[in-house]
């Protein structure tokens, strides 16, 4: 996986907004692979089991992913997908400066996003397979 980011960072240095794109599809996958809650889990298979793909097909974390996680993993989404709506907690700067550090105090707000399964992705000419 580390292999695929180190591409797409090497691709991506002689376009500043490529770099930067590449740069979100990186976090997202860091995002959705380091995450701590369990708590879309049951939203993930319900909808899933609900389009056809078997309970044991599906691992959250695995091969459940974000579109942009999937870029960074060198797959794409294929056309006319639908995925699984969930909703995720993102870390955003206040305007409210703290007082200890003089930083912007971070905060966490919901954010709804959507999940694909690896079978709705196809691989990337060149990506992962």
């Amino acid at each position: 996986m580390e292999a695929i980011a180190n591409l797409a960072v090497r691709q991506s240095q002689h376009n500043p907004i490529r770099s930067r794109k590449a740069e979100a599809r990186r976090e997202a996958l860091t995002r959705a692979v380091s995450g701590q809650t369990t708590s879309n889990y049951p939203a993930i298979f319900q909808g899933f089991l609900a389009k056809g793909i078997p309970e044991s097909e599906i691992r959250p974390r695995e091969n459940v992913f974000t579109f942009d996680a999937w870029k960074a993993l060198g797959r794409y989404v294929r056309k006319g997908e639908h995925g699984v709506r969930v909703v995720t907690f993102i870390e955003t700067k206040s305007k409210e400066i703290d007082q200890d550090t003089g930083e912007p105090k971070i905060l966490r707000r919901p954010w709804t996003t959507t999940v694909f399964h690896v079978s709705q992705t196809e691989a990337m000419r060149g990506g992962a397979q």
